[in-house]
């Protein structure tokens, strides 16, 4: 027996490889001589870059960059030298939301000037092709200070440069921004191209923005989501006589990371996709499915949102092309979710043993235990010989079938 473990983190617990590991002490307990594969999975938010990195063999960068709040802080991204050389970043690293204390939050004072000293590191290491996760950050300045990093430049109606108060922008410098002029970006970007994780739909500006949907998760007053959203809005028609392209502010994404899917299409010519998509690629993962006998994956709550593409669904749709039976195992089941959400899964097993807070149930050693022991007892009852014998009637009919 073959069984692959593609497994999306436990966020707040375990990693994917970790979430893998586990699962696969409990297979070995229940079959000693199965075979397995523990693959990395995520979707484009926290983990990423572990689990992109790690899953194809590459290398950590560990640098310091501009934090959210204009501080030096260490920030980790990946390099997979092989077939080429891509750099895996995540935003969060260099403008992540767990950067900045709750009272700090403010995200017409933070930055994205770190995710551009990251892409400048990567482009300096010999990097031409980057896989960009765009999950949990901090900010909503629709990218400039990232674009200021790689080398843009921005006046104010008076023509005056303008380079923020330290040295760098934030997302308050959006209102005085009347012109931007590209001509000092760093000239290897050209030949560049990047891949960007982004599992949200939302548009740049508007009702379902960024500023509107996003920002007060990231700190924004009720009084401030309206001017921002309008500093957006401005944005978006600058690019358009700036770029001198047909701009759609409404692109599934562009809202992504306080506009930073926006900039990145439209300035750097990225893609906006599907995070788990790209991991699943990246990685090889149909290769491995298509050789297994059994595929385990799961994640840390089913949700209404699972039904939309988190890492059940994409595995489990895989799996079902080749054939191959699917187990989720899961942190928790969220109250009336429907099973046939997930069509693609033959069974969903919590893994919650016992009656514990949250809290407690989310100790990396309890998850651990908890994934082991669950994954242990499944694969008893897959190994009984009652299964097996359920299975060989099963064959012999079809035989039968067959023969008349």
């Amino acid at each position: 027996m073959k069984v692959v473990f593609a497994m999306d983190s436990m966020k707040g617990s375990l990693s994917s490889l970790e979430c893998g590991n586990a699962a696969a002490e409990g297979l070995l307990r229940a079959i000693p001589d199965a075979e397995y594969d523990i693959r990395p999975l995520a979707d484009g938010g926290e983990g990423t870059v572990q689990a992109v990195t790690m899953g194809c063999n590459g290398v950590f960068e560990d640098i310091t960059v501009t934090g959210p709040l204009g501080d030096k802080i260490d920030a980790r991204y990946g390099i997979i030298n092989e077939p080429t050389k891509t750099a895996i970043i995540e935003i969060a690293a260099a403008a992540g939301l767990t950067l900045i204390p709750d009272i700090d939050r403010d995200p017409i004072k933070t930055t994205t000037y770190g995710v551009g000293e990251m892409i400048n590191d990567a482009i300096n290491k010999g990097c031409r092709n980057f896989i960009i996760g765009l999950g949990g950050s901090a900010t909503n300045d629709a990218g400039i200070g990232m674009l200021q990093a790689l080398g843009a430049k921005f006046y104010d109606e008076h023509e005056q440069p303008i380079t923020g108060d330290g040295g760098f922008l934030t997302g308050g410098d959006l209102e005085f921004i009347r012109s931007i002029s590209a001509e000092s970006f760093n000239p290897l970007l050209h030949e560049c191209r990047f891949r960007v994780a982004c599992d949200v739909n939302n548009p740049l500006y508007g009702p379902n923005g960024a500023s509107h949907i996003f920002g007060p998760q990231k700190g924004l007053f009720e009084s401030e989501i309206e001017l921002m959203d309008s500093w957006m809005s401005d944005f978006a028609e600058l690019t358009t006589q700036i770029l001198g392209l047909e701009i759609d502010p409404d692109y599934p994404g562009c809202g992504a990371a306080g506009g930073l899917g926006f900039t990145f299409k439209y300035y750097l010519g990225s893609e906006l996709e599907s995070g788990n998509k790209i991991v699943i690629e990246e990685t090889g993962l149909k290769k491995y499915i298509s050789q297994a006998d059994i595929v385990v994956t799961g994640e840390g709550c089913l949700d209404a949102q699972t039904a939309m593409g988190k890492a059940p669904i994409g595995i489990g749709h895989i799996a079902k092309v080749f054939g191959k039976p699917v187990i989720a195992l899961v942190g928790s089941v969220s109250p009336g979710f429907d099973g046939e959400t997930l069509p693609d899964v033959d069974a969903y097993f919590p893994i919650i043993r016992r009656p514990s807070t949250l809290e407690e149930s989310m100790d990396p050693e309890t998850a651990r235990i908890n994934i082991s022991s669950t994954c242990e007892q499944i694969f008893n009852l897959i190994n009984t010989a009652a299964f097996h014998d359920i299975n060989s009637g099963k064959e012999d009919n079809n035989d039968e079938k067959e023969s008349n």
